[in-house]
């Protein structure tokens, strides 16, 4: 069986010996807000390419911490409208409504599937406060037209980079092209952790500094509470893993980046659609977190697969404005692009544990598909 995603396979890489990590940490006798936090957020703010980093619970937090900070801060407002690509996980969303922000759903384009910028103008109204991308799948969702919009309305740019860590947009890395962005380290990620964990980059020290206290309770120095916080932080133990992964993180993308150029270049099937995918050798504006395809006969090629020994995923079946909590955001307007996406999209096996053999596999499956009526 080839997996999806061997997590034990990924955290048993060459060079990493994440035994010794952890039995430093346990030794330590320090679990939280001690000296591998402090090193790990210099370390991925200088990696980043940002003064800051704080490091919160998830992406999640990440996420909302940015927009109740900017609250805190008295950018945004109750009410204030951020507009969001329609097809993203339905943390980007969350964050919004839990900050009592309205989500404005924007159209993907059906060839990178990122946020179109051709559509982003109509969206903009007297109340757009906020664009917040998605580098969804790992590859860069910024265009110089969306850094345009920016300047033209005053607007906040927020990134979710929870599935592009590494990723780059000319010479600067996604997590640095914005106001503030969000990273997850959930373990299935690029730099993935041994649990839960986020972070938050930012130029701004005022915006790092009302993150880092909302997300201790919000105190801002000790029993003293100057917004009412929550509880969010990484711990000891994920920042000593994810520290003794990142010297590795561009080496393992360079190799999802190998993969997808493989499965680009030789999977040719009529009913199976390559999303726009560069042949370059070199890592640029996707880092592969996923490799997704389209296929009308999503369902049918799914189960080829498994029979043939090879598990893949869907990222994702129903999007945000389909479920059951936010049904509200889909009345009144037509999302098609969107809705094809979620129908038809399938993502294969794309990380640096598969062997070149199972990769040829992988595309030997997908080409010999046979569909049924």
């Amino acid at each position: 069986m080839i997996r999806f995603l061997d997590l034990k396979a990924i955290n048993s890489l060459p060079g990493l010996n994440l035994g010794d990590v952890v039995k430093d940490v346990v030794q330590s006798g320090w679990y939280l807000k001690g000296s591998y936090t402090q090193r790990f957020e210099q370390a991925y703010a200088e990696y980043i390419g940002t003064r800051h980093c704080v490091g919160c619970g998830n992406g999640l937090d990440a996420l909302t911490l940015i927009l109740r900070a900017y609250k805190e801060m008295g950018r945004l407002h109750a009410g204030d409208e951020v507009i969001v690509p329609a097809n993203t996980y339905i943390a980007t969303i969350l964050s919004i409504t839990e900050n009592g922000l309205i989500p404005v759903l924007v159209e993907p384009d059906i060839n990178t599937l990122q946020i179109d910028d051709r559509l982003i103008e109509d969206a903009v109204t007297p109340r757009t406060r906020a664009i917040m991308i998605v580098h969804l799948y790992g590859r860069c969702a910024y265009t110089e037209e969306i850094g345009r919009i920016v300047t033209r309305h005053n607007l906040l740019l927020i990134e979710d980079n929870a599935q592009a860590h590494g990723c780059t947009f000319k010479t600067r890395r996604t997590g640095s092209l914005g106001h503030a962005a969000a990273h997850s380290f959930y373990p299935t990620k690029n730099l993935g952790a041994l649990g839960d964990a986020g972070a938050v980059t930012t130029n701004d020290p005022e915006l790092a500094a009302v993150v880092a206290a909302l997300g201790n309770y919000g105190s801002d120095r000790r029993y003293h509470f100057s917004y009412e916080g929550r509880n969010s932080r990484i711990d000891e133990l994920q920042a000593a893993v994810l520290l003794a992964k990142l010297p590795f993180l561009d080496q393992w993308n360079q190799r999802r980046c190998d993969i997808a150029r493989y499965y680009a270049q030789n999977i040719r099937h009529p009913q199976i659609t390559i999303v726009n995918c560069k042949s370059s050798n070199r890592k640029s504006d996707s880092v592969y977190h996923l490799f997704p395809v389209l296929s009308p006969l999503r369902d049918q090629l799914k189960a080829h697969l498994l029979r043939a020994g090879i598990e893949t995923d869907i990222h994702y079946p129903v999007p945000p404005h389909r479920q059951p909590c936010y049904q509200r955001l889909g009345k009144g307007i037509l999302l098609p692009i969107t809705e094809r996406i979620h129908r038809q999209i399938l993502s294969l096996p794309c990380n640096p544990a598969l062997s070149d053999r199972q990769v040829a596999a992988v595309v030997e499956a997908v080409n010999a598909f046979i569909p049924h009526p």
